[in-house]
């Protein structure tokens, strides 16, 4: 049995992603369910402004993270969050992140079911759409972090050319008016900065400390920096370019009463008399998207959980936890605008689980430095 352990830990030692896969997987996690909703819209026309703002947001919270993983960067989180606050209650902590993580992956599923059941297969039960997303992202994460990373890396390219293919065809229908996003502050700073904090740091740059359960497996730490901080800025540049086009397109009140203020504005496109119908580019941007936010969340989860537990493989908890998530997608909410008022009281659990407590490990961390360096 010893031995079946230590050969299970030195598999998971050995998987290594590379920078590019772990960049991929971040941009993408960014942008997940963030770049099709009313990101921002709080903000009025500056949106757009305050997720400028929020990357500010972004990489301060990165070096929060950044540092505990200087001091370790061969343990998970779950591994080091113990060495900080104690076995007990590191131990009951890592817990408490697992299952949010897990929680955060129903969020995202839920939310692309109901797109989907919005926007293409309206007749489809949403169990059967939940079903079959959550068991291929089990199926890629039971092949390992690597294959989640390779595949990243692809699907990266085709979210590229799906950008830039929707980003022309809006900007050539002569839907745009950009004098909607006019006049800029037009209500001052208040607006922005109660948006930018805590909802557009919260989500989705503080959500990035999922990552901390990745990054032991990156074959460069030392790039570490440069590649979190390129998803970040990379990342919200994207988000406030497509918020500002939203504006452009719908007007601010369309966008606010919108579920899905993409799908629409690029459904508005019709060229030539034939090209149209070009929100399909959006459900599969979604498809990409949250299929890779929703799989980081449940292999930082799973990987958590088996880490606390001393399970030798994590594929044996696999499936019963992917279930666990499904049950979660169905019964969380009864319909969107429910889930969407929920999300209000998630960006407070958000701010203590991912701002406020990092930022504890992080002041313990140097206290123990700083007195560590006085004793010689």
């Amino acid at each position: 049995m010893r031995n079946r352990a230590k050969k299970g830990m030195i598999e998971m030692e050995r998987a290594k992603i590379s920078v590019m896969q772990l960049f991929s997987l971040m941009l993408i996690f960014n942008m997940g369910t963030a770049v099709v909703i009313s990101y921002g819209a709080k903000a009025g026309k500056d949106a757009w402004l305050a997720i400028l703002l929020a990357i500010c947001g972004g990489v301060a919270i990165f070096f929060i993270y950044y540092y505990p993983f200087r001091q370790y960067p061969h343990l998970l989180f779950t591994e080091y969050i113990r060495k900080i606050f104690g076995k007990y209650l590191g131990w009951g902590l890592g817990l408490i992140y697992c299952l949010f993580f897990l929680y955060i992956c129903g969020r995202n599923v839920r939310e692309f079911g109901d797109l989907i059941l919005s926007s293409t297969l309206t007749e489809t039960p949403l169990l059967v759409i939940n079903l079959t997303f959550i068991l291929v992202i089990c199926y890629v994460i039971h092949l390992g972090v690597e294959v989640l990373g390779r595949s990243a890396e692809v699907f990266i390219v085709i979210l590229i050319v799906l950008g830039a293919l929707g980003n022309f065809l809006v900007l050539v229908s002569g839907d745009v008016d950009f004098e909607r996003i006019r006049p800029v502050l037009e209500h001052g700073w208040k607006p922005i900065l109660s948006t930018t904090f805590p909802t557009l740091i919260s989500f989705p740059f503080a959500e990035m400390i999922v990552f901390t359960m990745l990054l032991p497996y990156l074959n460069r730490p030392q790039l570490v920096k440069r590649v979190w901080l390129s998803a970040v800025i990379s990342s919200g540049l994207i988000l406030s370019w497509t918020v500002m086009l939203n504006i452009s397109v719908l007007g601010l009140e369309v966008m606010k009463r919108s579920t899905f203020p993409l799908l629409m504005a690029v459904g508005k496109v019709h060229l030539l008399e034939f090209i149209e119908r070009m929100d399909v580019i959006v459900v599969f941007t979604l498809l990409i998207t949250v299929f890779f936010k929703a799989s980081v969340y449940l292999y930082g989860g799973v990987i958590g959980i088996a880490n606390l537990f001393k399970v030798e493989n994590y594929n044996h908890i696999l499936l019963p936890i992917g279930t666990i998530v499904i049950f979660l997608s169905l019964v969380m909410s009864s319909s969107f605008s429910e889930q969407t008022e929920e999300g209000v009281i998630n960006q407070y659990m958000v701010l203590i689980l991912f701002i406020i407590i990092p930022f504890i490990m992080l002041a313990v961390l140097m206290v123990r430095q700083y007195i560590k360096r006085k004793r010689h």
